[in-house]
């Protein structure tokens, strides 16, 4: 039987080779922040990066981590996808950081990916994205499409009466694969494929007359249209605003968004905009105590027309979790601090709890909001915390997959076969 001095000596020893890891941690910390500070993308990632620094500088008020000062290293890969691998690069080689906050669109993270698992970097990846990827180098702490893409479909079908469905995107991997994923979902649901009208257009796309003239075409026969938007970046504003041009409002047409947040709203007449919808995890009208706390922070460092929006949480929680892991691993070291990331819980702004799931993406609760006059959201339906999925079940090839890197240290287990599919950067 284990006797309370050993006990005591044990315990003693354990605070002596954590203070010990500790001291060994060369200072400052570094944290490499990966956002687009230019380009199209800089209407949504720039926020970001100021997101970064005020969690840092919070942090640092508080002492730091492991006793070192906390240090931003601020890259700008300018929404140029290809950069991002330079640009992680630069930051794990050069800069040396401990750990990297970053990337807006999954074609930059795909683009970062090869090199996080090179060099056993780890990225904490902010946006809502399609799934279909787990990565032990990269916790994702925004939405899977269990958490965003699913819930305002179903509130579409379920409360909106929507029949036909316009499912407009910017043309990469994201809204490629959601919309294959919603297409399924759909015509499981019922939806004749016919009903279903799929559009991509590029980056920064402007025009949007034709497009929104057929969207209205398709209510034609008098059917209820809804359309799911999966457009990113500053083409968002020409969308709307042909959207009122063409004299389409919410009730006529609704359109629930997956990227178009306060930030891209802020600054825009969103008179004509009221009405349409957006699902997240989160909005700056979130009541709760934490989120009075986060949001009088943000407007005292950066203005009080500066607003909050979902990814910004996603970093909130993320950063967080990731100092308390490093501090209970003593160290910065990837691999140990992978490890303390499992089961971490941190509670998020709109009152609930945030919780590490072993496939590396959290419990988040769902949220849809309209928007109203003054470029905010009126909540009006939130979820308990859904834990995300890495892998759809309305795929098929996806369907038999699990990711489970604490027990199993697979992201691309076949539950059929009882076998892990090792993934690679060419996923």
């Amino acid at each position: 039987m284990t006797t309370f001095k050993t006990c005591a000596a044990l315990t003693t020893a354990a605070l002596m080779a954590t203070t010990t890891a500790a001291l060994a941690q060369d200072c400052p910390v570094k944290v490499g922040v990966l956002h687009s500070l230019s380009g199209t993308m800089a209407i949504s990632e720039t926020t970001l990066k100021d997101t970064m620094e005020l969690l840092i500088e919070q942090q640092n008020e508080k002492g730091g981590v492991l006793g070192c000062e906390i240090e931003a290293v601020v890259v700008d890969p300018a929404s140029d996808w290809p950069l991002f691998a330079e640009k992680a690069r630069e930051l794990l080689t050069v800069s040396e950081v401990d750990v990297i906050f970053g990337s807006w669109t999954s074609v930059s993270r795909k683009s970062a990916l090869p090199v996080l698992e090179e060099l056993n970097g780890l990225m904490f990846y902010p946006v809502q994205y399609e799934g279909e990827e787990s990565s032990k180098n990269v916790f994702y702490t925004g939405a899977a499409p269990n958490q965003q893409a699913i819930p305002a479909t179903d509130y579409f079908l379920e409360e909106l009466g929507v029949e036909k469905f316009a499912l407009l995107g910017t043309d990469y991997v994201y809204p490629r694969t959601t919309n294959n994923i919603l297409e399924s979902y759909l015509i499981d649901k019922g939806i004749a494929e016919e009903d279903i009208f799929v559009n991509y257009t590029p980056f920064g796309h402007s025009d949007w007359a034709t497009i929104v003239a057929d969207v209205v075409a398709l209510g034609a026969d008098g059917k209820q249209v809804g359309v799911i938007s999966t457009i990113n970046g500053d083409a968002n504003i020409g969308f709307y605003k042909e959207l009122a041009a063409a004299g389409v409002s919410a009730d006529d047409i609704p359109v629930v968004a997956f990227s178009v947040g306060e930030e891209e709203l802020s600054g825009l007449d969103t008179s004509n905009l009221v009405g349409h919808l957006a699902a997240w995890n989160y909005f700056q009208s979130a009541e709760s105590e934490a989120n009075d706390a986060w949001v009088a922070a943000w407007k005292e460092r950066m203005g009080e027309d500066r607003v909050t929006n979902d990814p910004m949480e996603a970093h909130y929680i993320g950063f967080n979790m990731w100092v308390n892991a490093v501090t209970e691993a003593g160290t910065t070291d990837v691999d140990a601090v992978r490890e303390a990331m499992y089961g971490q819980e941190f509670p998020n702004l709109t009152g609930g709890t945030a919780v590490m799931l072993p496939n590396h993406h959290l419990a988040k609760p769902v949220l849809i909001g309209e928007i109203t006059a003054d470029g905010q959201f009126d909540i009006i339906s939130q979820t308990e915390e859904v834990p995300g999925d890495a892998w759809t079940d309305f795929l098929p090839e996806s369907a038999v997959l699990k990711s489970d890197w604490q027990t199993l240290g697979c992201g691309m287990y076949n539950v059929e076969t009882e076998t892990c599919v090792q993934l690679t950067s060419n996923y």
